[in-house]
C-alpha cells in the first residue's frame, strides 16, 4: 500500500477557498458597522457655536412653535349649512397625553407636533369633501410658549419660554445638572430639526458663546461614562 499523498487531495477546493474568503469579508463587514453608524449619527450634529448663535428666523426664515401635549387649541368652522344641527360654529380642545383631539363626525385627529397651519390644513382635509362641500378652518392657540430639557438635569420636562433665554439658563430653570450629567457632551434642537453639540463647561467658564434659546427648541444633557 503506498503512502504518497494523492496531490488533488491534498490541494483545498476553490470552494472552500471562496467560503472561506467570504467568511472573512462578512466579519470585517460586521467589524465597520459600528463605527460607520458612530459617524454617520455624529454627522447629525455639529459644534458650530457660530451657527448655533443665529436665531431661527435668520437660519430658515421661519419659526413656527409646535403643538404639544396640554396646549388647547380653539377651532373655529365658518360656511357650515344652516341644517346642520351637529358640528359647532366653534370647539376648545385640549391635547391629550397621545398627542389627539376628538372633533365631530371625524373623531380622533392627531395634533401633537403640528403647527397651526398644519392642523388646519388636516382638518380641513378630513372635512372636505367627506362631510362638507365648503368649509373654513381657523386654529388658534393660546397656550403658553414652551421649551424642553431632558436628560440628565434634575427636573426634566417642558419649561414656560419667557423671552431671553440662553442654555445655561434652560438648564439651570430646569434644576441644574444632575450628578452623571455630561457637561461636555450638550446637544441644543431647534424646531427646525438643526443639532448643535455645545461643551457647557467652555461656556460656563466664558470660553465659548452662551446659544439663545427659542420657543420650540429642545436641550439634552447626556449622561456621562464612568
Amino acid at each position: 500500500m503506498s503512502n504518497k499523498l494523492n496531490p488533488a487531495r491534498s490541494r483545498p477546493s476553490i470552494f472552500m477557498l471562496m467560503n472561506v474568503l467570504n467568511l472573512r469579508v462578512v466579519r470585517f463587514g460586521l467589524l465597520l458597522v459600528p463605527g460607520l453608524l458612530a459617524l454617520c449619527l455624529a454627522g447629525c450634529e455639529t459644534t458650530n457655536y457660530e451657527a448655533a448663535m443665529v436665531p431661527p428666523d435668520l437660519a430658515t426664515n421661519l419659526v413656527v412653535p409646535r403643538l404639544n401635549v396640554g396646549d388647547t387649541v380653539t377651532i373655529t368652522f365658518s360656511g357650515l349649512p344652516a341644517d346642520d344641527s351637529v358640528m359647532p360654529p366653534q370647539v376648545e380642545k385640549p391635547i391629550k397625553e397621545d398627542g389627539s383631539i376628538t372633533l365631530p363626525y371625524v373623531g380622533r385627529v392627531e395634533a401633537l407636533g403640528k403647527n397651526v397651519g398644519q392642523l388646519e390644513d388636516l382638518i380641513h382635509s378630513l372635512y372636505v369633501p367627506a362631510y362638507f362641500t365648503h368649509l373654513n378652518v381657523t386654529v388658534k392657540t393660546t397656550s403658553d410658549l414652551v421649551y424642553f430639557v431632558r436628560g440628565e438635569v434634575k427636573n426634566p420636562g417642558r419649561l414656560i419660554y419667557v423671552g431671553s433665554m440662553t442654555v445655561s439658563k434652560a438648564i439651570t430653570s430646569a434644576g441644574d445638572f444632575s450628578e452623571f450629567a455630561n457637561r461636555n457632551k450638550v446637544v441644543l434642537i431647534r424646531s427646525s430639526g438643526q443639532r448643535f453639540k455645545l461643551d457647557c463647561d467652555k461656556i460656563l467658564a466664558g470660553e465659548a458663546p452662551d446659544p439663545p434659546v427659542f420657543p420650540g427648541d429642545q436641550i439634552e444633557v447626556k449622561r456621562r461614562r464612568f
